[in-house]
């Protein structure tokens, strides 16, 4: 017997869209309630983990920033005995009146190492505003705090292995006999022999997450009584809804015939119009393509400010150390007029150099309108300048097997663009990868009509299939908020569009080859 008819089809669709809309309702109130306390678990999770991650940049930037201005110091100081232990006093003096954090009551503490390997007299305390009793006297690996961790022989050992150590323990807090959990940041300064460190303590964030619970828990009362308000009145206009919806059906069954003439005529004149569709669509994908142009100029700024940032990273620290010097002599009364012209001196050659990286940059980003014959060679270079310090400081080595400088007519700012995007692709997968001995290998080869430029890296591979797909646009082997896949796109569109050349990929035994053709200039 037929249960469906077109006499009750109506009536069929409301009971059932009635039903299913009830026990969606009841599924889903269950489920927002229960997922919310789920949430206020993994955000107060994530809360500690993010305010213990912040505590420990705060304790490294600290600790490396002091470390920088003693580097920076011993760089521009006569080598002399006497000239080091005025330094080191003067250091010392600093660093004991150094406090950071909410309170200002976060301090950094000075070892000075005798034996490495430990033991009862492994290290002398110089400087711990917490504990002035211990200043002067040599302290023991064995110490633990009140859960029994050796933490000194922790960052013993990491210090061995790393240089640093980020260690978690229990300590007194200062100007009090409580002790609370804290985290330090240990790190080696080898030609004084000391480990200096910063801590801070943890137990202030019990007491905000705490409060945002209870913040968190009246949030979740209000929106599940909200919740099942909404779903009630989302019932009522969904089972109206489906009442409406049964009569238009019926409305739909009488008109069918009536829409498919309609449908036909519609394809006839889409038929008669296609021709003048395709044209739109050219056009779409010729507006799309100034879209993707747009947005390739855009990432280029941003590597421009990141690598003005690798290239001022030193300059700035050397800077504050400079800033934080004049101020600590200042407020010591020891500041000299010969010393200040000194600084400022220094200063002022640290912030022309700081210009002249602007105006690397500056002309570096300034695109030709006309072709021009330039050299291969001082095209890498230039791009080196810009992007070689971001690649070096990864510890990835440029390795350059180019025996003769080669003439070519182009477009330098634009090869110069491609150039940048492949060594910074060939930097982000072998960072990607961990690869233990990075290189990235530039050859140029030439012949009497053409020359090819390859970059070769070791990070892998390209993994895509086939592998020319990866010069498609929106193609990308990276993380989904690393790129978005025009960088190869348009660095293929430049070489062989508006240099008339060739630019193709393969994979060799340990990484991806690159290659980019073009004529030889006659």
């Amino acid at each position: 017997m037929q249960i469906i008819k077109e006499s009750n089809i109506s009536s069929i669709i409301i009971f059932s869209t009635i039903f299913i809309i009830t026990s969606l309702m009841l599924f889903n109130g269950y489920f927002f309630i229960t997922k919310q306390y789920e949430i206020l678990d993994t955000q107060i999770n994530d809360s500690r983990n993010t305010f213990i991650e912040n505590q420990r940049n705060i304790l490294k930037r600290e600790v490396d920033s002091i470390i920088d201005f003693i580097t920076f110091r011993q760089s521009i100081l006569a080598d002399s005995p006497e000239v080091e232990i005025a330094l080191k006093e003067e250091v010392y003096a600093w660093i004991r009146h150094i406090r950071f954090g909410k309170d200002e009551n976060n301090y950094v503490f000075v070892y000075k190492v005798e034996n490495f390997e430990g033991g009862d007299h492994f290290a002398k305390m110089l400087i711990n505003p917490n504990r002035p009793d211990l200043e002067g006297r040599f302290i023991s690996d064995a110490y633990t705090d009140d859960n029994g961790k050796a933490f000194r022989k922790i960052f013993l050992h990491d210090i061995q292995i790393k240089g640093y150590s980020f260690v978690n323990y229990m300590y007194k807090k200062p100007e009090s006999n409580l002790v609370r959990p804290k985290v330090s940041y240990f790190k080696q300064y080898k030609p004084w022999n000391l480990i200096i460190a910063a801590g801070a303590y943890l137990d202030d964030i019990d007491e905000d997450l705490e409060a945002e619970k209870v913040k968190f828990k009246h949030k979740v009362q209000i929106e599940a009584t909200s919740a099942v308000i909404i779903f009630i009145l989302f019932a009522f206009i969904a089972n109206g809804f489906a009442v409406m919806l049964g009569k238009r059906i019926e409305r739909f069954l009488s008109s069918y015939n009536a829409q498919v003439k309609q449908k036909k005529l519609e394809l006839e004149n889409l038929n008669k119009t296609l021709e003048s569709r395709v044209s739109e669509e050219i056009a779409k994908n010729r507006e799309q393509e100034q879209l993707l142009i747009q947005k390739s100029k855009f990432i280029a700024l941003g590597e421009m400010i990141s690598n003005i940032a690798h290239q001022w990273r030193q300059p700035l620290s050397q800077l504050s150390a400079l800033m934080m010097t004049l101020k600590l002599k200042h407020r010591l009364n020891k500041l000299t007029k010969e010393e200040m012209e000194n600084k400022c001196g220094e200063a002022e050659k640290i912030l022309e150099y700081m210009s002249h990286t602007i105006d690397d940059f500056r002309n570096f980003f300034m695109p030709n309108k006309d072709k021009k014959s330039f050299s291969i060679v001082n095209s890498i270079e230039e791009v080196l300048r810009i992007i070689g310090k971001s690649i070096t400081n990864q510890g990835i080595v440029i390795e350059m097997k180019i025996e003769e400088d080669v003439f070519v007519v182009g477009y330098m700012r634009e090869y110069e663009q491609v150039i940048l995007n492949l060594l910074s692709n060939a930097k982000d997968s072998i960072i990607a990868s961990k690869t233990p001995q990075p290189k990235i290998t530039i050859t140029l080869k030439h012949d009497t009509y053409s020359v090819e430029l390859s970059i070769e890296d070791n990070g892998g591979g390209i993994k895509i299939e086939p592998i020319e797909k990866i010069f498609e646009p929106y193609v990308s082997t990276k993380e989904q908020n690393e790129g978005i896949g025009i960088g190869l796109y348009m660095s293929k569109l430049i070489i062989e569009k508006s240099m008339k050349g060739t630019l193709e990929a393969k994979n060799s035994e340990n990484g991806a080859i690159f290659t980019i053709g073009l004529k030889r200039e006659s």
